[in-house]
Formats: C-alpha cells, sequence, structure tokens
C-alpha cells in the first residue's frame, strides 16, 4: 500500500491511496475541485497538474491498473444533466474535459462508458436543490482501466439508489 505519489506539491492533500495486488494495481483517488475559495476556478491549474503528476507517478509501474474515485470532471456532455448551463463551472470546463481527454489518451478507457452509452447516468448531486430526487446531476466518479486492465473488467457500475452522501458508489466486476 502506498498513499504518495512522490510529489510533497500533492501528497499533502492526502488524495491517494494505491494497492499493489499480484495481478494489478488498484488506485483510489479523489481529484481536486478547480472551484477556489470564492467559487472561482483558479484550482483549475492544479487540479490539471495534480492529473498529470498522478498518471506520470503510475507509467512507472507498468501493471494492468485501475484508477477509481472522485475525477471531478464530467467528460461529455451526457455525464451531466445540463452542460449548457455549467459549461463556464469547474468539473465541466472545456480545458478540463480536453485534459480529460489527454488522460485517456495515454492509454485509459473509462470503464463505466466502455459499456454503456445510456445517458441519465450520474454519481453526484447538489444536496441543496433536492438534485437526487429529480436526477439532475453529474457523472464525476468512475473507474479507469489502462489497456493492459481492461480485459479484467466484466462490468462496469452506478449505484445510484445507494443513499448517505451526495455522491453514490461506483465500481467494477473483475
Amino acid at each position: 500500500i502506498i498513499t504518495s505519489i512522490n510529489d510533497p506539491q500533492f501528497d499533502r492533500e492526502g488524495r491517494v491511496i494505491a494497492a499493489f495486488y499480484d495481478s494489478f494495481l488498484l488506485v483510489n483517488v479523489y481529484f481536486p475541485n478547480g472551484s477556489g475559495k470564492d467559487g472561482d476556478n483558479t484550482r483549475v491549474p492544479y487540479k490539471l497538474a495534480f492529473y498529470d503528476a498522478l498518471f506520470d507517478f503510475l507509467e512507472a509501474f507498468q501493471l494492468p491498473t485501475l484508477v477509481m474515485g472522485d475525477f471531478n470532471t464530467a467528460h461529455h456532455e451526457i455525464d451531466l444533466a445540463r452542460p449548457k448551463d455549467n459549461a463556464n463551472t469547474s468539473g465541466f470546463l472545456p480545458v478540463e474535459r480536453q485534459h480529460f481527454s489527454s488522460i485517456l489518451k495515454r492509454g485509459y478507457v473509462d470503464t463505466f462508458r466502455h459499456f454503456s452509452q445510456e445517458p441519465h447516468q450520474y454519481t453526484w448531486w447538489n444536496m441543496r436543490f433536492k438534485a437526487r430526487e429529480r436526477n439532475v446531476g453529474w457523472r464525476i466518479d468512475g473507474v479507469l482501466a489502462n489497456t493492459s486492465a481492461l480485459p479484467m473488467i466484466k462490468q462496469a457500475f452506478i449505484w445510484p439508489e445507494v443513499l448517505g452522501s451526495d455522491h453514490c458508489p461506483v465500481g467494477v466486476t473483475l
């Protein structure tokens, strides 16, 4: 088990825990939000730099790798209920979405979208506006598999019926 990506700039926030298994690496991550203290997008550069630092770090292991957690980015319009209303909101900014695409181009696959193109599948809802009851959400949590781990994945799922948080559980069946 490791909890560091060997970069003090990012390790101080305690965002990563990785477990080495016999045949793969499982990494659970809470990716930074791009919103600053004043609700602006001042943390977007930090967020994008964290993405790069993490995936650069993971490349060194050359193992089948699963990266799961709260990515704090809805990649495509299908991944949130109101894309036009959120075009200038961190988590759906064009620069964040493009950066997420660049991570996938490194050889990772969004496992949920690999198995399902069904719309209205969300993992986070704003608690202030009863958004969950109306299913006005964002799919910002998930599991990425690198190409060598993808054959291990039999199913990817979202459990929106599980309550207790503004997020719901996500996962994969190996």
